[in-house]
């Protein structure tokens, strides 16, 4: 084994310092991103000082972590509650932060070493893991909930039952879906960037994997650019410029993505009751709010407004635009029918990981002496998931049919030989 050399032991005694910079930016830009869209949604006006809380929370959902609701309504009264929701906002802006201060050090290289990567790797992993303890410890906190008028009300006064609601962070399982979430930014920076460099030993992959990761992170971030634009339009036309801005901030890849897998002709299963509801469009919540589980597609949404089929006119042209940009960064060796089956697999795989992230499920009910039975004006129930195989069958569809109609339109751009 050769000595270290100057530039080795240089890297070694600033890789700590750039990791923590890269740490400590996507950790305030998370921050100050869940802040904004909580204060937006009103949650500024929590009692007790409770915003900041709230707001670590919401930092802990969006790296994959648990956060755990509890309820105490006395010995004569029951209360339930339970929260299942990722604000895909926040996590998009970590992930970017994180990506690139990961790259930062690393560009301007064609190759590195494995020992390389996992000692940047190691130290994102250890200052991600002292955050991860911080916004744990942070994310905890217990409410009053009212018990408003009438029945409940007079019970509540006579037994002096006074319900509570609280949460707090499931500490194992944050740390481990949050270190396994900064893996997963990590391995996909390193996929998609051009400049990355790569071990030997896996550059033979980055003509097949490289540019349909480059093109899926385009597509998904064209959705979100796409739903910003939306929602501004929105905003000067009907207003509500509080509410939208805190769909913008904390669940706008939630809501644009979920209309990329209706679009593909994907169905969604779900109900709403109760206080609960979807940001928007309010067609959502026409749709899912009836007795029964409800399907949420085209055709479903359709009945409403019958605008939604547009969404396959938008489908199909960033399908095609995210099969050009992946053609035309590939070898020109590669055959038209091998871009469709890499289109495929990718386009399968961010469905995958779509279907996976943008499930939601909310529950909360109380009830005193029976009265109320967990439900009424003092309860809800929302749940959305996927069809999942449907749509991953749909994706692979779309994706083999899109990922040839691209190469065929990048062959007159190609630059032959070229490697990305």
């Amino acid at each position: 084994m050769s000595p270290p050399t100057p530039s080795d032991q240089a890297v070694a005694r600033h890789g700590w310092v750039q990791a923590g910079v890269a740490v400590l930016l996507a950790t305030v830009a998370m921050g100050v991103t869940a802040a904004l869209g909580l204060w937006a949604a009103g949650a500024a006006d929590l009692p007790e000082g409770a915003f900041p809380r709230v707001t670590a929370a919401t930092l802990v959902t969006a790296v994959g972590g648990t956060i755990e609701l509890s309820g105490n309504a006395g010995g004569l009264a029951e209360s339930s509650a339970g929260l299942t929701v990722i604000p895909l906002s926040v996590t998009l802006v970590g992930a970017l932060v994180l990506a690139a201060g990961f790259l930062r050090p690393l560009r301007h290289r064609a190759v590195a070493g494995g020992r390389e990567l996992a000692g940047w790797a190691a130290r994102f992993a250890v200052l991600w893991l002292v955050v991860l303890l911080a916004l744990s410890f942070a994310a905890r906190r217990t409410f009053v909930i009212p018990l408003g008028e009438g029945t409940l009300a007079d019970l509540g006064d006579v037994f002096g039952i006074s319900p509570e609601v609280g949460f707090e962070t499931a500490l194992l399982p944050t740390l481990f879906f949050g270190l396994l979430w900064l893996a997963g930014i990590l391995v996909l920076a390193l996929l998609v960037s051009s400049g990355a460099p790569l071990p030997g030993r896996l550059l033979r992959f980055r003509t097949s994997v490289r540019p349909a990761a480059y093109a899926m992170v385009l597509l998904l971030l064209a959705y979100v650019a796409l739903g910003v634009v939306i929602g501004l339009i929105v905003t000067v036309t009907r207003g509500h410029a509080a509410e939208t801005l805190a769909v913008i901030l904390l669940g706008l890849p939630n809501l644009v993505w979920l209309t990329l897998t209706i679009g593909l002709g994907a169905t969604w299963n779900g109900r709403v009751e109760g206080p609960f509801g979807l940001p928007m469009p309010h067609v959502l919540d026409q749709v899912l709010r009836s007795d029964e589980t409800a399907d949420l597609n085209l055709s479903t949404l359709a009945e409403y407004d019958g605008r939604v089929w547009w969404l396959v006119a938008v489908d199909a042209v960033l399908l095609l635009a995210a099969a050009f940009v992946m053609a035309t960064r590939s070898p020109a060796r590669v055959r038209a029918w091998q871009h469709a089956l890499h289109m495929a697999v990718a386009l399968a795989l961010t469905v995958l990981m779509i279907c996976l992230v943008g499930r939601i499920s909310a529950h909360y009910g109380l009830s005193v002496l029976g009265i109320g039975d967990l439900g009424g004006d003092l309860g809800g129930d929302l749940f959305l998931r996927p069809r999942l195989w449907q749509a991953l069958g749909l994706a692979l569809l779309w994706g083999l049919v899109t990922g040839f109609l691209g190469a065929l339109m990048a062959r007159g751009v190609r630059r032959r030989g070229e490697l990305q």
